[in-house]
């Protein structure tokens, strides 16, 4: 029999039906037993080992017993909670008030010294919050030279004669923390605001929009996810700082677990603690979440012209001047004015062989973080490049949660399973008639190590993973055509197109290392000092003046990779 042409192809296309109908239960397992092939086994130990702190801290703070939590709990827990939440608070509406005008002032006006105020506005990073503190508390105290030469101005005698702010109090930390954080949501406002589609500001124009009824009415609501996300890692940096608050004798939940756990030596009350702060974490990132959830399409479309800057003219460009000016100015140049001229008074003083080998330990210490950090990065997001299953992205989501976890917390979450396999280590040296090796985890630099890679990791995975997403995945199927292997391919592309991102994940995770106190004053062990456990001790005796050397130090190696951020914003946006 002959068949026509279209009967053939009819034929030929026709679906395949299956003689069998498989059970829904039975196709869905299949998909999952093919998941769990497609999952790296390293990944999955790295994943495993980012959630054991957080776990074993949970573990013991339900099953211990502290002897000071029901203490605590019925006389000044309610006390350490509102002054978290108020912290948060006044921290969020200063920061919010500093950074978003001015990244609109730099993403979206032009005015005289904006070029030089875009990459002077991100250098209050580089200065530790604890070191700004003990700065203006030494200006603004009632012994400090601003109430010392406004009491010989007006020939005030006592402090009843009159009012000054109170630098010591949760408006002051507050105060000082925002100055130190605004950078945060200003790199981040910044870059939605110079990426947003400049076909709106364009049709606000032709609607005869002013520029303050076109940034209220388009340009920050395009801006809402960017502004979420700047402010919850704002907050998460708030709930970690430790020396500002303590400095300011303010109580809030991380001085705390640091009083509980030194103070009482009760770990158990302490993890209980901890286990609040991580709760109130977890709100924040669930509202994080849902933020996202809820992002407009618009907000982040492509730029399909070039950006609308408006030209101040006038008083406009001078008061535009002088914000970013004063910004620039508390929030980096007069406390590094202020070390400047201690280490130059005090350099003799300050300078001895104890700072060179404390230096030393701390550019030890970041720098393995930061190479085994860019290493963990590396290893998920190529796993995911060439299995992109469900769990194995859920694996780089788990590995980046640590950012997420204070760093009192994360202190007592590391030191609790290393104690634990040290007590296993020593068992089995026992056990083979060897000589006990002691605490070679728990009471090393290694457990330092372990508690910043597991907190800084997230920073690489992010970059890593972004810039992963502009490598098109036609590269990697030219490759496999031409028979190169997964390892091959890594190599001599991936690891190619990446350098740059590497570079800046590397030089973020050094700085935040080196910067790290809470972590490290917890956790290190006897008679080793870091830069910024040596500043801590000397400015929490009140001697700024011998601490300055070495805080200038940790501003010093700060700065190099915040203008390498910089740079690398501004280049990824200006390709775009």
């Amino acid at each position: 029999m002959e068949f026509s042409n279209s009967e053939t192809i009819a034929e030929t296309h026709r679906p395949h039906v299956s003689t069998s109908i498989m059970p829904p239960s039975t196709s869905a397992w299949r998909r999952f037993i093919h998941s769990l092939r497609a999952v790296s086994f390293p990944t999955l130990v790295i994943a495993v080992s980012m959630t054991v702190p957080l776990i074993t801290l949970v573990w013991i703070a339900l099953t211990g017993e502290g002897g000071s939590f029901e203490h605590i709990k019925n006389t000044v827990l309610t006390t350490y909670i509102f002054n978290t939440i108020s912290l948060l608070v006044l921290v969020g509406i200063l920061v919010s008030i500093i950074g978003i005008p001015l990244a609109w002032l730099i993403a979206q006006c032009e005015f005289p010294g904006r070029r030089f105020f875009n990459w002077a506005l991100v250098l209050p990073l580089a200065m530790p919050a604890y070191v700004v503190a003990y700065v203006y508390t030494d200006l603004l105290d009632y012994a400090g030279p601003v109430q010392i030469q406004l009491r010989d101005w007006f020939g005030w005698q006592t402090p009843d004669d009159y009012w000054f702010f109170d630098i010591r109090s949760i408006p002051g930390a507050a105060l000082v923390l925002s100055f130190v954080l605004y950078p945060y949501l200003y790199l981040l406002v910044r870059a939605n605001f110079m990426s947003q589609n400049a076909s709106f500001l364009q049709a606000a124009r032709s609607l005869g929009k002013s520029k303050w009824q076109s940034f209220y009415q388009i340009t920050l609501p395009l801006a809402r996810s960017a502004i979420v996300v700047g402010l919850v890692l704002v907050f998460m940096e708030t709930l970690s700082d430790f020396a500002t608050v303590n400095y300011f004798a303010v109580n809030t939940l991380t001085t705390a677990v640091y009083d509980t756990w030194l103070g009482h030596y009760d770990l158990v009350s302490a993890a209980k603690l901890s286990v609040i702060m991580v709760l109130g974490v977890f709100i924040l990132m669930y509202l994080e979440k849902v933020q996202k959830g809820q992002r407009q399409e618009s907000g982040s479309s492509k730029v399909n012209s070039l950006p609308i800057r408006y030209t101040l003219h006038g008083a406009a460009a001078k008061w535009a001047f002088a914000y970013c000016a004063f910004v620039f100015t508390l929030g980096f140049l007069l406390p590094a004015l202020v070390l400047l001229r201690y280490v130059w008074t005090y350099f003799a003083q300050a300078w001895s062989s104890e700072l060179i080998s404390y230096t030393l330990n701390s550019l030890f210490i970041a720098s393995i973080t930061a190479i085994v950090a860019v290493c963990i990065a590396i290893l998920i997001n190529q796993v995911i490049r060439f299995s992109p299953s469900k769990i194995n992205k859920l694996n780089l989501q788990v590995s980046s949660s640590g950012y997420a976890i204070p760093g009192t917390v994360m202190a007592i979450g590391v030191l609790i399973p290393l104690g634990m396999m040290d007590e296993w280590i020593n068992e089995a040296a026992v056990a083979l008639n060897l000589s006990m090796p002691g605490l070679v985890l728990s009471g090393s630099v290694v457990v330092i190590i372990v508690a910043h890679v597991m907190r800084f990791t997230a920073i690489a995975n992010k970059g890593v993973e972004s810039h992963f997403a502009h490598i098109p995945a036609a590269l990697d199927d030219a490759a496999m055509v031409l028979k190169a292997s997964k390892l091959s391919v890594f190599k001599r592309i991936h690891l190619a197109l990446l350098k740059p991102s590497i570079l800046v994940a590397f030089l973020l995770i050094f700085v935040e290392s080196m910067k790290e106190l809470s972590a490290a004053i917890l956790l290190r062990p006897f008679d080793f000092q870091t830069l910024p456990t040596y500043v801590y001790q000397y400015t929490s005796d009140e001697q700024l003046e011998l601490a300055s050397l070495g805080a200038l130090i940790i501003c010093l190696v700060g700065l190099v990779p915040l203008l390498v951020l910089n740079r690398s914003i501004e280049t990824s946006k200006s390709e775009a």
